[in-house]
């Protein structure tokens, strides 16, 4: 399902070659100045602020490390973890709480007070691989899960990491989500989670981990540490919001090869703004298009306007209504009840 919402001689061939050289060069161009530009607005701003601690969650729950032992192909980061408060990108008046150079990362179990329906989401925070919107795009996104009667796992998955090797978005982040995968199916009955009900939520970079974990499934990128690595880290269903690092050629319309989708890939829910200033809609599109080319079902919702991770934060775009939207397709393919 889709839904958008808005409204002759060989000097002249060689001049035109160039002419789409250079537009190729300045979208990238382009691109990479309104990631700058948001990053520094966001993070650098006269608003930001500084806290040497490390990130906590809120009275009530507690972060455990995801490793029993050490850390899979660490990473040297440049120093302690860090939590900065800084201006948002959307219209909210609140400001976003950023986490950076993490080495070790945790999970945090939300669970729900009232009605237990056993689904559990595993939650990817956004940040372009580099840090982690950990309000916005974590705790709140908890917060709306357990009020709905399911459990929100919040994943402080290993920032910023070097982009190199076969799978270059970022392999430590994508080990993170295979463990916690194996770590909620492992503790589901002292969680009260039904095994078969597990799915993931991310946004932005954490959307793009969304799709490496529903297409990186059958083979872990570590060794089993322990029997929780024995349990299946494939998502039963997943939800990726205004995702990147899917579509990466100006020229083709082609899907990143890291995420080859199959007929195995979970059904999958798409929000994406056309005007998403950080990741084209194309992301969205290349992945949905991939989808059902493999008979996966999915489900995609294209809004005219609403920018860049705005989270659950409600703006004046429609766009921001899209947690109804997420409800009625879990009813749709069975995860919660009608």
């Amino acid at each position: 399902m889709v839904e958008s919402r808005g409204t002759k001689c060989e000097d002249e061939d060689d001049l035109g070659l160039m002419a789409r050289a250079h537009s190729v060069i300045f979208r990238h161009l382009m691109k990479r100045l309104i990631l700058a530009v948001w990053i520094v607005f966001t993070c650098g701003g006269l608003n930001a602020q500084t806290n040497v601690d490390v990130w906590q969650p809120s009275p009530g729950h507690t972060q455990v490390p995801i490793w029993p032992g050490a850390v899979p192909d660490a990473q040297p980061v440049p120093g302690p973890e860090i939590v900065k408060a800084a201006s948002p990108m959307t219209t909210s008046r609140r400001a976003v709480v950023f986490v950076d150079r993490v080495s070790r990362p945790t999970m945090t179990v939300y669970s729900p007070t009232g009605t237990n329906t056993g689904v559990a989401v595993i939650v990817f925070p956004g940040g372009g691989y580099n840090e982690l919107a950990m309000d916005i795009e974590g705790t709140e996104v908890c917060d709306w899960l357990t009020s709905r009667g399911m459990t929100g796992v919040l994943l402080k998955y290993r920032v910023p990491v070097t982009k190199v090797g076969p799978y270059a978005e970022s392999p430590p982040a994508l080990e993170d989500a295979q463990r916690t995968m194996g770590l909620v199916r492992f503790h589901a009955a002292e969680w009260q989670i039904d095994p078969h009900k597990v799915g993931v939520i991310g946004f932005s970079a954490g959307g793009h981990l969304v799709t490496a974990l529903s297409t990186h499934f059958t083979k872990r990128l570590y060794p089993a540490v322990d029997a929780a690595d024995k349990e299946s880290c494939r998502p039963d269903f997943a939800m990726a919001l205004y995702p990147g690092h899917l579509w990466k050629d100006d020229n083709k319309f082609e899907l990143n090869p890291n995420v080859p989708v199959t007929s195995d890939t979970p059904p999958t829910f798409l929000v994406q703004a056309e005007n998403d200033p950080v990741d084209n809609v194309n992301n969205s599109l290349v992945y949905y298009l991939a989808l059902k080319q493999a008979g996966v079902p999915a489900e995609m919702h294209l809004y005219a306007d609403g920018g860049h991770a705005f989270g659950l934060r409600r703006t004046k775009f429609p766009i921001t209504g899209w947690p109804d939207l997420a409800e009625t397709w879990l009813r749709t393919i069975g995860m919660i009840p009608e």
